[in-house]
């Protein structure tokens, strides 16, 4: 676990853009249960995460035309409990983080692993997702 006061600004990169902090397994359950669209970033203090998943999240949403109904994020290494349930949500994708989904009625239809977000431009990734948002939202 990471110390709150390391994170809180890497946690304010996208709740300061909007995103919802989901910190329990039941605010994850109550959110991904929702009716319409759902954007998840599985934040992490990662460099790749710094670079390209929080810039391309919050990116993606301030410049889609198409935008989903809720924008929320949790915290690898720090909301363990909310981390965890949401992975569940992400099978059967394995563990990864910095991670994103895209859910529709509760059902992901959009998933990019850490290995589509290292070596990629947060401008790339950005694209991919307002291309979800189009197909979906």
């Amino acid at each position: 676990m990471y110390p709150a006061e390391m994170v809180a600004p890497m946690k304010e990169e996208l709740t300061g853009a909007g995103f919802e902090q989901l910190v329990t397994a039941e605010e994850v359950d109550a959110t991904l249960a929702k009716e319409g669209t759902t954007f998840l970033v599985i934040n992490s203090v990662c460099g790749c995460a710094a670079r390209n998943a929080r810039p391309a999240a919050s990116h993606s949403v301030e410049n889609a035309s198409k935008k989903p109904d809720n924008i929320v994020t949790v915290f690898a290494g720090v909301d363990a409990e909310a981390v965890n349930q949401a992975r569940k949500y992400t099978l059967p994708y394995p563990p990864s983080s910095p991670s994103m989904g895209l859910f529709k009625d509760g059902k992901l239809v959009h998933f990019l692993e850490r290995h589509h977000i290292e070596g990629n431009t947060a401008q790339d990734i950005s694209e991919n997702l307002q291309a979800a948002f189009e197909q979906f939202c």
